[in-house]
């Protein structure tokens, strides 16, 4: 018998713990369980919470934010006098001749005595320290250069573009047009700002105007205007003006330059600038007075134009002394 007792308490005792430790057990996992399912719910609410936050900044973020800081800048070019129109020429550092000879011909910023211009050179970074340098001594004695901290390249001449648009957005909104066009371009201002921009009249607004190209992208790897499927999916692009020189009223520039930073980059700068336009809902305006092939000279046929391509430093003089001296002369 006192073996018994002994073994019934013991039973008793395990019993009571094997109760209490289930009891303890249940307890304890369904408090586990419940906190968790909580824990999870909140999880998921963050998560939520958290792809909602970065499908909004995806949405919000720009895809180019040009995030570029002025190396050379011109800020107070525009301050004593808002000026009729801005020329923006885009350059490369080697360029010093072609620069001279348009400060010197066509781009001189007195040319019109009672309109006011301003003519602005468009440059990146060169990876030639000493070209950075003989440009900014340039600069300091010209103060008609801009520059950006982007490399200065060929693929990079939609950059280039862009930091004029915004240069002009930032520095000299006020303007009534923009002119965009390169270093070998002979400009006729006469023809530009008195037959085309017309100064006495009303100034445009969501003006654009060019020698306008309708055409699709070159898919031959070889040509200079490659242009990859995977970058520009579609057959057709849609119609642009030719880079080599292009016109627009000031309210465009600002316009183009915010579509910008939502819209992926192409480096064919003149197509990419297309692009802006068909989002803006702008369309640009065909005019024969823009060449962008190389044209043969003659002085009735250059005075009735607005720009000729592939014109070398020397043919500028010439053609703006022959121009100039010649004025008397009817074609």
């Amino acid at each position: 018998k006192c073996n018994i007792m002994p073994s019934k308490v013991s039973c008793l005792y395990v019993l009571t713990v094997v109760c209490w430790a289930s009891a303890l057990w249940y307890l304890s996992v369904t408090r586990q369980s419940s906190s968790y399912v909580g824990h999870t719910s909140i999880s998921q609410r963050q998560v939520v919470t958290k792809r909602n936050i970065t499908f909004n900044n995806i949405r919000t973020r720009p895809l180019n934010p040009h995030s570029f800081e002025f190396l050379i800048n011109e800020p107070k070019k525009c301050e004593a006098n808002t000026p009729f129109l801005v020329i923006l020429i885009s350059t490369t550092h080697k360029e010093f001749d072609a620069r001279q000879a348009i400060r010197e011909t066509w781009g001189d910023e007195n040319n019109c005595n009672d309109i006011k211009i301003i003519t602005l050179f468009l440059l990146g970074q060169n990876t030639d320290p000493v070209l950075n340098q003989m440009v900014e001594q340039e600069s300091q004695i010209f103060h008609d250069i801009v520059v950006e901290d982007f490399i200065d390249s060929y693929h990079n001449l939609t950059l280039k573009t862009l930091m004029g648009m915004r240069w002009v957005t930032t520095f000299c909104p006020k303007a009534k047009y923009v002119m965009k066009t390169d270093s070998d371009i002979f400009v006729n201002m006469d023809n530009l700002v008195y037959k085309l921009l017309k100064p006495t009249t009303k100034p445009r607004r969501r003006y654009f105007t060019g020698y306008v190209i309708n055409g699709g992208p070159i898919r031959d790897v070889r040509s200079k205007w490659y242009m990859p499927r995977d970058l520009y999916p579609e057959n057709k692009y849609p119609p642009f003006c030719s880079g080599t020189g292009y016109v627009f009223s000031t309210d465009v520039a600002e316009l183009i330059y915010k579509t910008s930073l939502h819209t992926t980059l192409l480096h064919l700068e003149d197509v990419y600038v297309g692009m802006c336009m068909r989002k803006l809902g702008i369309h640009p305006f065909q005019n024969s007075g823009f060449n962008h092939w190389k044209m043969a000279y003659s002085l009735c046929r250059y005075r009735r134009v607005i720009t000729v391509h592939q014109i070398s430093p020397e043919e500028m003089h010439r053609i703006w002394n022959d121009m100039s001296s010649k004025k008397h002369l009817r074609c």
